[in-house]
């Protein structure tokens, strides 16, 4: 324990001198470049910071430079003591190198020059090197494992599967392991007990390597580019959204009468889209025909309504709306001691969206236990989701078997389809006290220009200091625990929301985008069809002018792999 309080101490101890740079970062996110020097060689790999200065280790001159976070000034230069360098950490008195070459660990001197102590690495590729206060942390970049190790003799503590599949920097920031990945060219924030992923963004350049942290922001070296850059760990800012690109989405929804006798009546609802986190409209909602009114359910959705009495055999009603807008990739990045308790969720909220519906049960015994032994005796908000989502998908599988099943039939069988696993979460998380809702879209399908006729539905759940925050329990369904992770807290640019319910709702039901309910009299074959059809908005032809438009005005609440359905 002194040895991690003396580290803790060295790692902070240069706050106060960085403190005056936080100003620079004010508007930054995390994971932005607050700035970046070039590196004194040409083939960067580890890094490390010893409280007042960087060390940086290069392949191709064997060397170790000491370098000012300052202004890049290399302030000293010496031979490294190993022939391939591709780890450094600081361990509050001195440096630890890593030599993937003779694949040993050494306690380095810098100052006299002189290796302390010899350990052997536990794998055969090992990259990376990271100080906790106790243990060594190191990564295997073929095996994709992370290996906490002993100072004493390299004795391996605990190990688990790396974020993704190439890591090669590590870092320690007090609390988290940073973990940067070549191959995904992304920083990972994971928990030290079980490499959860928690945070992740885009690295800075092509080919991440060395991690440090100097007690305020994270230093990663690029081989490529032949960089250190400074990156925001923490802002601030909830989420960020990139890469927007903007669309036309014209939804179509048909109602067919085949006959022979007469629907006596047909009302259609379709879902208004609004301004969201990972989407912008571009300008008034377009309508053909013009809708008989605008209604809004008791979950707050808006919804444009349509009514068509005595449709005759063979009769059909066609109805559309075309939305121009601007959607992004939508990352959150949420750090769990911030988020607050269940306690501390607006009453508002809690009494909206923890209540029971049909497709939920969360009376049911089996939900019951469920939510329990997901959650146990946990109030954090983020952890009561994240044990959940992970409760979820260590049980089931995707699979599209007909219809929405209750969520205790659901679970019970261990498969369903994104709406499904929409209804589990949702009603795990109301049984636990963690309010939940579903939110209902049209894809793009691959290009651009496409079409979607089958949709996807995610959970969101509400987590105090943050609002409602994107889950997709059927996209977490993957091989890495970053591909879990992504589908926590990210939104691809290919998704227009429409809908946000709770479930039995007077108009959409339990659909989302549109609904149609319909009387008849005598015998009716009806068929329903919803089309949504995507335009990049720079090619697109412009809306039909003559068509009645209405500006849909509405406020916020501010993966690699999907699952869609019918």
């Amino acid at each position: 324990m002194a040895r991690f309080v003396k580290s803790t101490a060295v790692i902070f101890a240069c706050m106060a001198a960085i403190l005056a740079g936080l100003a620079l970062s004010a508007f930054a996110a995390t994971g932005d470049i607050e700035r970046s020097f070039a590196t004194p060689g040409s083939c960067p790999t580890g890094l490390a910071f010893d409280g007042k200065s960087l060390w940086l280790a290069d392949r191709k001159t064997d060397s170790l430079y000491k370098i000012s976070i300052k202004d890049g000034v290399v302030e000293a230069a010496i031979a490294a003591p190993g022939y391939q360098v591709e780890g450094l950490t600081w361990d509050g008195a001195y440096l630890w190198v890593l030599d993937i070459e003779e694949k040993t660990i050494q306690q380095f001197d810098p100052q006299t020059g002189v290796s302390l102590k010899i350990i052997p690495a536990p794998c055969d590729n090992p990259q990376g090197l990271a100080w906790d206060g106790e243990y060594l942390w190191l990564a295997d970049h073929r095996a994709d494992k992370l290996y906490q190790i002993s100072t004493e003799d390299g004795t391996t503590i605990k190990e688990f599967a790396s974020p993704s599949g190439d890591p090669r920097g590590l870092a320690f920031d007090g609390s988290y392991l940073w973990v940067s990945d070549r191959s995904a060219d992304m920083i990972y924030m994971i928990t030290p007990d079980k490499g959860e992923v928690i945070v992740a963004f885009p690295a800075p350049g092509k080919f991440a390597r060395g991690l440090a942290f100097d007690g305020l922001y994270l230093w990663n070296a690029d081989y490529q580019s032949d960089k250190l850059f400074r990156l925001v760990r923490k802002d601030d800012d909830p989420y960020v959204r990139t890469e927007g690109k903007k669309q036309r989405l014209e939804y179509t929804h048909q109602f067919r009468n085949y006959g022979p006798d007469v629907v006596t009546s047909v009302d259609i609802y379709l879902a208004v889209p609004e301004n969201l986190p990972n989407q912008e409209l571009l300008g008034e909602i377009v309508y053909h025909p013009a809708p008989q009114e605008f209604l809004t359910d008791r979950w707050g959705q808006k919804v444009a309504h349509y009514r068509t009495e005595n449709l005759p055999g063979g009769g059909m009603v066609n109805v559309s709306m075309t939305t121009e807008a601007e959607i992004f990739k939508t990352r959150y990045f949420i750090f769990p001691e911030d988020v607050g308790t269940l306690r501390d969720i607006p009453r508002d909220i809690k009494q909206v969206f923890l209540s029971d519906e049909s497709k939920y049960a969360t009376a049911d015994p089996f939900i019951v236990k469920s939510a329990k032994e997901a959650v146990g005796d946990e109030q954090n908000a983020y952890w009561v989701a994240r044990k959940i989502f992970d409760y979820i998908i260590e049980r089931m599988h995707y699979e599209l078997v007909g219809g929405w099943n209750i969520a205790p039939t659901v679970l019970k069988r261990g498969s369903g389809s994104c709406s499904e696993y929409s209804f589990v979460f949702i009603a795990m998380s109301r049984a636990a006290g963690l309010p939940a809702r579903y939110a209902g879209s049209v894809a793009i399908r691959g290009d651009d220009a496409s079409t979607d006729d089958v949709f996807h539905r995610w959970v969101e759940v509400y987590l105090p200091n943050f609002g409602w925050v994107p889950i997709d329990p059927s996209g977490g369904d993957q091989d890495t625990p970053a591909g879990r992770a992504g589908a926590i807290g990210f939104l691809n640019n290919r998704y227009l929301i429409t809908t946000h319910g709770g479930g039995a709702s007077e108009y959409l039901e339990w659909t989302y985008n549109s609904n149609e309910k319909w009387t008849t009299k005598g015998k009716c074959k009806v068929y329903t069809e919803h089309i949504g059809e995507w335009s990049p908005l720079e090619t697109a032809e412009p809306a039909d002018s003559m068509s009645t438009s209405t500006l849909a005005k509405t406020t916020t609440d501010s993966k690699s792999k999907v699952c869609e359905e019918k």
